[in-house]
C-alpha cells in the first residue's frame, strides 16, 4: 500500500471532478504559473488513489506541466459498480482514454499528454496505449513490471481476497493493521485515519478484480516495444519486492525505454524520494517535449 505523506492538496493544486464520456472521476489538478508546456495524466496502483502523487504536484507543476491524478473507478473518490465485470482491464483501459480525451479538451489540444501508471496503474496505462497511442507523448511506467507479480505478492492478493469475500472492509482493514510491521505502523501515525477513510471508499468488487490481473497479467512487453514513436520510460526505486528491479531493468531494454532508479526508494518511490521522482519524471517530459 502507498503512503502519501499527507491528504492535503498544495497550493498549486485542487481536488475536482473530471467529466469524461465513461462518467466522472476524482482528480487532483494541479497547474503551473504560467502557460503549462504539457499536461499529464497518472493513474495509481492497487489500494492507492490520487493522493499517491501528491508530493509530485507541486514540482511538477513548478516545471511547467498541468498534472492531473486520477482515482480510477471502484478507487477512493470515484464511486464503482459492485459487478467485477466492470472492471476488466479492457474497461479501465478505455476509462484512461475518456480521462485522456477530457484532459486534452480541458487544456488544449495543442498540447503534449503524457501517461504515467504506477504499479497496477502501470499495468492499465500499459492496456490504454496498447488500445489506442496516439493521445499520448509519453509512457512512464513506474515500478510496474512485465507480467505477474511477484510469487509472495501474489500469496497476499489471494489472502485479501478470501478476507474480502467473508469480511467487511472495516474488518479487513483491522486485520491488516494488525500485521503491519512497526516501521510502517509508525510511518501512518500522521495520516492513519486518512489511508482508514481511503481504504473504507475503495469498492470490493475493483479490488477483487484488479487482484486476480494482477496475478495473472501475462508478459505484453512486446506488443508494448513495437508501439513505435512513443518515448517510453520505466522508473522505480532500487528495492522492490513485487516485481525484483532486475526484470525491471531487463523490460526497460526490451523496450527500448530510459531507465532510472531512484536511490533509497522501493516500490512506491513517488511517495519515499518524491523529489528525487519528480525531478526524473520532468527531465524525461522535457526530453520527450523538445523539438526535433
Amino acid at each position: 500500500m502507498s503512503r502519501p505523506p499527507t491528504f492535503t492538496p498544495p497550493p498549486s493544486a485542487r481536488a475536482r471532478a473530471l467529466r469524461t464520456a465513461r462518467g466522472e472521476f476524482a482528480v487532483l489538478e494541479a497547474l503551473p504559473a504560467g502557460e503549462p508546456r504539457a499536461d499529464a495524466l497518472m493513474l495509481p496502483g492497487y489500494t492507492g488513489s490520487k493522493e499517491d502523487f501528491i508530493a509530485l504536484l507541486e514540482p511538477l507543476a513548478a516545471a511547467g506541466y498541468r498534472v492531473v491524478s486520477v482515482d480510477g473507478r471502484g478507487q477512493y473518490e470515484t464511486p464503482g459498480p459492485d459487478d467485477p465485470q466492470a472492471y476488466a482491464q479492457g474497461e479501465l483501459a478505455r476509462d484512461v482514454l475518456a480521462q485522456a480525451e477530457a484532459v486534452r479538451d480541458g487544456g488544449g489540444h495543442a498540447r503534449p499528454l503524457h501517461l504515467l501508471g504506477h504499479s497496477l496503474g502501470g499495468q492499465i496505462a500499459r492496456a490504454a496505449v496498447l488500445l489506442d497511442a496516439a493521445p499520448f507523448a509519453s509512457l512512464t511506467l513506474v515500478s510496474s513490471g512485465p507480467a505477474q507479480i511477484a510469487p509472495s505478492q501474489q500469496q497476499k492478493v489471494k489472502l485479501l481476497g478470501e478476507a474480502l469475500a467473508t469480511m467487511s472492509m472495516a474488518e479487513v482493514w483491522e486485520a491488516m493493521q494488525a500485521f503491519e510491521p512497526p516501521e510502517d505502523a509508525a510511518a501512518e501515525a500522521g495520516n492513519g485515519a486518512d489511508l482508514r477513510r481511503r481504504w473504507l471508499r475503495h469498492t470490493p468488487a475493483q479490488l477483487l478484480a484488479t487482484g486476480r490481473q494482477l496475478t495473472a497479467e501475462p508478459d505484453r512487453v512486446g506488443e508494448l516495444a513495437a508501439v513505435r514513436g512513443l518515448p517510453k520510460h520505466v522508473l522505480s526505486g532500487e528495492r522492490d519486492d513485487t516485481w525484483p528491479v532486475s526484470l525491471l531493468d531487463a523490460m526497460a531494454e526490451r523496450l527500448g525505454a530510459r531507465r532510472t532508479v531512484i536511490a533509497g526508494a522501493d516500490h512506491s518511490p513517488n511517495t519515499d524520494r518524491p523529489a528525487q521522482t519528480a525531478e526524473a519524471v520532468a527531465a524525461f517530459w522535457e526530453r520527450c517535449d523538445a523539438p526535433l
